[in-house]
């Protein structure tokens, strides 16, 4: 393991990767920087690490030299390894006695199958840890100078996603949803922006309430689109498809708070 990164574990007393366990970990969005301390420490002393295509692939550097890396994400829309396949590879080198870092983009259990992962190692009983991350309907907004909550705006948030199991969208109920928050952040929609914004309309909220479009969140080419709900699937068709949506009066703090257009030189 690098030398500084063992020094900082020990200073921080963070606990030891242990053979014949499982770290299911979040890298956050994006910024290989948004990843936490303890994130990183299991990125330094892994055996092998499975990684998906939202991990940027400068934190794999930190990796030992001889740490097997499996990359078990998506490319184009076509999956490298099914769910089935990689619960058992988990659970086979760790039961070989590896430390084995599951390394998964945002945080483990929001939108992603986390959950599935650790109820497959626990029936299995192999040992396993969670390390949060940053999921990206927190940080991506962060990063385009949304706040997810602000005394002014918004003492509620939800968080959905747009795209169910079977690809299509999920039958939320939509009354309920468009009466609950103030300020409403979809997961994965971009491909039903419009028929969210109908939904949501429909249900009684304003059509010119102020929407964005956050897309590849937290990199060096994101993309933010300012729009209205109700010019919300036409602005969608520009966006990349690694996007996520946000409704509502805080959306109009970004014009201030853009701190990211702010720090970039002239």
């Amino acid at each position: 393991m690098n030398s500084n990164l063992t020094a900082i574990a020990a200073r921080l007393g963070l606990p030891d990767f242990l053979p014949g366990w499982v770290w299911l970990v979040g890298a956050g969005p994006g910024d290989p920087g948004l990843i936490t301390a303890l994130g990183l420490h299991a990125v330094a002393s892994a055996d092998f690490i499975l990684y998906d295509s939202l991990v940027d692939e400068a934190l794999l550097g930190l990796a030992k030299p001889a740490a097997g890396q499996i990359f078990v994400g998506k490319r184009a829309g076509v999956r490298s390894c099914s769910q089935e396949d990689l619960s058992q590879l988990l659970a086979e080198l760790a039961g070989q006695g590896h430390r084995v870092l599951r390394l998964k983009g945002g945080d483990p259990f929001v939108f992603g199958r986390g959950g599935e992962e650790a109820q497959e190692l626990a029936r299995t009983g192999i040992p396993f840890r969670i390390v949060p991350g940053i999921t990206a309907g927190i940080g991506g907004l962060a990063y385009a100078g949304i706040p997810v909550t602000h005394r002014d705006t918004n003492a509620s948030v939800i968080f959905l996603t747009g795209h169910g199991a079977d690809g299509q969208l999920p039958p939320h109920d939509w009354q309920a949803v468009a009466k609950a928050s103030p300020t409403l952040v979809f997961y994965m929609a971009r491909r039903q922006a419009g028929a969210i914004a109908d939904a949501l309309i429909a249900a009684g909220r304003d059509r010119n309430e102020p929407a964005a479009i956050i897309g590849n969140a937290a990199r060096s080419d994101q993309q933010v689109t300012v729009t209205t709900l109700a010019d919300l699937g036409d602005a969608s068709q520009s966006s990349p498809a690694l996007s996520i949506i946000v409704i509502g009066a805080n959306v109009g703090l970004r014009s201030e708070l853009d701190w990211l257009v702010r720090m970039t030189p002239i």
